[in-house]
């Protein structure tokens, strides 16, 4: 259907309270909180099909279980607050959180995921568009949008960046699910599984003070340039073969049935770090030897840098950026709790020529991404903080030389685990927020046992030349 014919309608619009009054005090905005105050929200939400229960119940129900949900999630609830001296915290004051329900009926499941490119009217199941995270301070940090379907439901959050990464982001998701799915079955709810971490006294904590411009700070690309955004699916044996190839074994060993995939997605950071003679001094690489294993993620990602550098028709000089993020709970020593609520990413940008990407294997080019992950060691995440605190700013996000990638979310994250009491989702999509020219975000695909579903964001002419590329569409799925 086309987007111009479109029309969703918004029944209602409440704010939902949690249902019992939070005792955390103000939160500190921590070194990878703050970089993130010029970032949109994270908006990511998960189609369903219609649920069994009348829409007037089901959305009764969802509005209980979220209040529930958000007595475990107080920083949610609340608002940036900057004191007299500069410093930004979260103050969890029980503001509240929005909730809207909209409703489009001419609108079906197989328009949402049939197209070859998602459609445009995906960003109007999400709330608080283009909104960027410094508006936190006078808006709501979260709100859920709730769109009937003719044969469906979406259910879409947009939460401030800059008080969630995508590990708390899908940590509270699968909570509010899991309280729904129990609320449904009259099940009650003392405490959770998984309660989020809120703890403020790591290295990440830092007394320096982000400046921001009058008015606050403001995203850094362009948000109106033409792109088209398309989901390209890998299967299970695709990966395996793929990764098969680059590490030269002619078939792939799995341990005990377990998909073999490395952590490595967020959001980033910045990552201006030269110095005078144009070398980067502040990630150190550990040298990948020929036996060096290179993980199924690192090999999907070498093979989208390749497809995208000879599409973009680049000079062999020119120097290109593959840029990936780091959760950092468990590269610090002592560790953060895995569950630690608010950002914990850095950026890790691995440059590399374009003559040497497209003319060099693909092996090569996953050996550089493989080097600059593992190199990113507690020492780094440390020498990191070090450095922003002399320079305190915001993270310049976007594709400003037009050779650069960038690689968000994770196909480790438990998008689909997410079930509210009548099934799994159908599919994982997100809005509009922070997409431009070379935004990649993975998803775990549907099956959960090792497929990848890439989401990637392209110049128009840049997408045609990836669909047919034949060394990156022989593994292509759909």
């Amino acid at each position: 259907m086309p987007s111009s014919a479109l029309s969703i309608t918004l029944v209602s619009k409440s704010t939902i309270f949690p249902d019992q009054k939070s005792n955390l005090g103000d939160l500190n905005l921590s070194v990878s909180d703050l970089p993130m105050l010029s970032c949109h929200y994270i908006q990511k939400g998960c189609l369903f099909t219609r649920s069994p229960i009348p829409i007037d119940s089901l959305v009764s129900l969802l509005k209980q279980s979220l209040s529930k949900t958000l007595s475990f999630f107080p920083p949610l609830t609340g608002r940036l607050y900057t004191d007299p001296n500069g410093y930004i915290y979260i103050t969890c004051n029980d503001a509240g959180v929005e909730f809207y329900h909209a409703t489009c009926s001419s609108l079906f499941i197989r328009d949402v995921i049939g197209p070859l490119d998602v459609p445009q009217f995906v960003k109007k199941f999400f709330c608080f568009d283009k909104t960027v995270s410094y508006q936190g301070h006078f808006k709501p940090i979260m709100a859920v949008q709730v769109t009937e379907l003719g044969d469906g439901i979406f259910i879409g959050c947009s939460v401030n960046h800059a008080v969630i990464d995508g590990t708390s982001f899908w940590n509270f998701f699968n909570t509010f699910a899991e309280i729904c799915r129990k609320n449904n079955n009259n099940q009650g709810i003392e405490k959770i599984a998984r309660q989020p971490d809120f703890s403020r006294d790591s290295v990440l904590i830092s007394s320096a003070i982000l400046r921001v411009p009058e008015g606050g700070p403001k995203v850094t690309f362009n948000e109106n340039e033409p792109l088209r955004e398309r989901i390209f699916s890998f299967s299970r044996e695709a990966i395996l073969e793929l990764k098969a190839k680059v590490n030269n074994k002619k078939e792939e060993i799995l341990i005990n049935g377990n998909f073999n995939a490395v952590e490595i997605i967020g959001k980033q950071n910045n990552d201006k770090y030269f110095n005078d003679n144009g070398k980067n001094w502040l990630f150190k690489t550990a040298p990948v030897s020929n036996t060096t294993e290179i993980s199924s993620f690192q090999s999907l990602s070498a093979l989208l840098w390749r497809a995208v550098t000879r599409a973009r028709k680049l000079p062999s000089f020119k120097t290109t950026t593959f840029r990936m993020a780091v959760n950092c709970r468990h590269r610090l020593n002592p560790k953060l709790d895995p569950l630690y609520f608010g950002n914990a990413i850095q950026s890790i940008p691995t440059y590399a020529s374009a003559g040497d990407v497209t003319s060099r294997d693909l092996r090569w080019c996953a050996e550089q991404l493989n080097e600059s992950v593992r190199a990113h060691n507690d020492e780094t995440v440390r020498r990191f903080v070090k450095e922003w605190e002399k320079d305190p700013r915001c993270f310049p996000l976007g594709n400003f030389d037009g050779a650069s990638m960038t690689m968000g979310s994770s196909p480790r994250f438990p998008m689909y685990d997410n079930d509210f009491g009548w099934g799994r989702p159908l599919a994982v999509r997100s809005g509009g927020a922070n997409k431009f020219d070379g935004k990649i975000s993975a998803f775990p695909g549907r099956e959960v046992n090792g497929s990848i579903d890439l989401e990637v964001v392209l110049a128009p002419e840049t997408m045609a030349g990836i669909e047919s590329d034949l060394e990156f569409m022989q593994y292509v799925t759909n």
